[in-house]
């Protein structure tokens, strides 16, 4: 614990769900853990730092502030995330999540993440630590029968099996790019779970300005990889 160091007032009232979203594949949770924050305008109550996150330090209009946040509102926490979390480091950052948050009355713990597939759907896939907690995700994601999860999603969801804490995952279908589509699929599947009733359309509108603003940067190097080299320039003189 003394390599996570989380400065935070006491989380407010029992039985808390807390959600959990680190970048990853298509920054699926950090994306939509940042639109759920903004637009429900919970409370930032504290941060996280480590030895273990990258030397990054990010601004919003020239204010720093700190890669790892907390945020509470009613009876819902939110881990944001703006930094990656290495692979060999994932187990130290979960455990030292978890120690802290193990001094209050957790209810719940989901995490979102994405995962990459061939399909242009935007499908919410769903896993638990038990079956029990299973039934719940059912009717609302797809289940995925077999396979395997890895990143600091993964190392959370077994820290909460091997602690006895009821854990979800939400995975929303990505491809390898900012994809606020499939946050806004996840959060769909959070407002049927939880109850929360948010509004994804400005998540929407805001994936039609990315996906315009990709593609033309996609046609820009189309056009620069199919212009002449300086070498079969002409010649002038």
């Amino acid at each position: 614990m003394e390599d996570i160091k989380v400065v935070s007032r006491a989380l407010a009232g029992a039985e808390k769900t807390v959600l959990i979203g680190f970048p990853g594949s298509g920054l699926v949770g950090s994306i939509a853990l940042q639109y759920v924050v903004e637009q429900m305008e919970f409370e930032q109550i504290g941060t996280i730092t480590s030895k273990y996150f990258p030397p990054v330090a990010l601004m919003t209009k020239g204010v720093i502030n700190a890669p790892v946040r907390l945020y509470e509102k009613d009876n819902l926490v939110a881990v944001i995330s703006d930094v990656p979390i290495h692979p060999t480091i994932c187990y130290e950052v979960a455990n030292g999540i978890m120690d802290w948050l193990a001094q209050f009355d957790i209810k719940e713990i989901a995490t979102i993440a994405g995962i990459i597939t061939n399909e242009p759907e935007k499908r919410v896939f769903g896993v638990a630590t038990t079956r029990e907690v299973l039934q719940r995700l059912e009717e609302e994601t797809m289940i995925l029968p077999m396979g395997s999860l890895s990143g600091i999603a993964a190392s959370i969801l077994t820290e909460c099996k091997t602690r006895g804490i009821p854990g979800i995952g939400l995975l929303g279908e990505t491809v390898n790019t900012p994809d606020p589509r499939s946050s806004a699929a996840t959060i769909e599947v959070l407002n049927k779970i939880y109850k929360i009733n948010l509004d994804v359309n400005p998540l929407l509108e805001q994936a039609v300005e990315i996906e315009a603003a990709m593609a033309q940067i996609s046609e820009q190097v189309q056009k620069t990889e199919t212009a002449p080299r300086r070498e079969q320039l002409p010649m002038y003189g």
